[in-house]
């Protein structure tokens, strides 16, 4: 199975990159964008990144068949209603994709009363660092903020987060959290302006759709009987500094995260490097395996209490799991979603 997805995917990369080629060429323009399921495929993205064919590439953050909803409202809005595109040559006009639904403070206040569930208050100035002490004790945590991603990516809205130093998070989150593989890779959330000392790429990467090698100042040597290790085995060996989210080829699909498209995030990792002199977190999406990813109050905390993790941040509300009244429900929560 391991070489059959290897095979795939170096082939997916040849196509990949031909096609790109012949775009180059007969096109001669200097910039590439991506969408469409295979815009994806974040390995591929990131060889045509350093193939240097374009000047540069983009992704369309929700890539696939739903992206095209965008695409439809924006083709509306400005052929049909005539009305201009904005482009400020500084990026993109998205806003980090966080497009989705957004629940006050006061709702999500009226849902914990209602259900009768414990939680500690905290303001803003505290809430960041109050976060990072956790993560800092190894506690994976829910992370419940602000409007919901647009797209397959949890981009610091709907994540759950660990601490990616640790190199017991990876099989933690997996097999605890997920309820998947363990050797299934997690995703760096890396403040912005940090992104190249850690990771081979010069440019942001918001929407964790491009791969990186880690660094090789980074890096740990693999040596003796561990370089003997075949498949999974292999994940018992740290890679790097940070073995969480670095994949056995020494690769991360990085998310860079900027103070403009989202400041509470940004703050949270910010508190975190103080503490640990790491500007990165684990970042995963705020579900368990086959599941969509957590909408409302009410889904965050179902995902919370079904699973081990550690601690749910809604807003400024913290969470504790030991603190939580028994939770029960009806029938295998599993069976309700088909498993990928």
């Amino acid at each position: 199975d391991m070489d059959l997805a290897a095979s795939v995917q170096s082939v997916v990369e040849e196509i990949v990159l031909k096609m790109a080629r012949h775009v180059r060429g007969v096109t001669e323009m200097d910039y590439l964008c991506l969408a469409g399921g295979v815009a994806l495929n974040c390995v591929a993205n990131g060889v045509l990144l350093r193939e240097e064919i374009f000047k540069d590439i983009w992704i369309q953050p929700a890539a696939g068949d739903a992206g095209g909803a965008l695409g439809a409202a924006l083709g509306v809005w400005h052929q049909y209603h005539g009305q201009p595109r904005k482009v400020s040559g500084r990026g993109d006009s998205m806003g980090g994709t966080y497009l989705g639904p957004e629940f006050s403070g006061q709702e999500v206040r009226e849902f914990l009363a209602a259900g009768g569930y414990p939680y500690r208050a905290v303001n803003d100035e505290e809430l960041a660092g109050e976060v990072a002490d956790l993560l800092v004790s190894e506690a994976v945590v829910g992370w419940f903020q602000g409007r919901m991603e647009f797209g397959p990516r949890a981009l610091g809205a709907r994540s759950i987060l660990g601490d990616a130093r640790s190199p017991k998070m990876q099989s933690v989150m997996n097999l605890k959290i997920k309820y998947r593989e363990s050797f299934r890779p997690f995703a760096p959330s890396v403040l912005e302006e940090h992104v190249a000392e850690w990771f081979d790429l010069d440019r942001p990467s918001p929407y964790m759709l491009l791969v990186a090698p880690v660094s090789p100042k980074r890096r740990v040597p693999v040596e003796g009987v561990d370089r003997e290790r075949f498949g999974v085995e292999k994940l018992h060996v740290a890679r790097s500094l940070v073995p969480a989210i670095t994949h056995i080829d020494y690769s991360a699909r990085v998310q860079s995260v900027s103070e403009d498209t989202n400041p509470r995030y940004y703050q949270l990792i910010r508190a975190f490097e103080e503490r640990t002199g790491c500007p990165m977190v684990v970042n995963t999406s705020f579900n368990v395996r086959g599941e969509p990813l957590v909408c409302s109050p009410l889904d965050a905390y179902r995902c919370f209490m079904r699973t081990e993790m550690d601690y749910l941040v809604l807003g400024n509300y913290i969470l504790s799991k030991n603190e939580q009244p028994d939770f029960a429900e009806d029938g295998d929560w599993r069976s309700e979603f088909e498993l990928d």
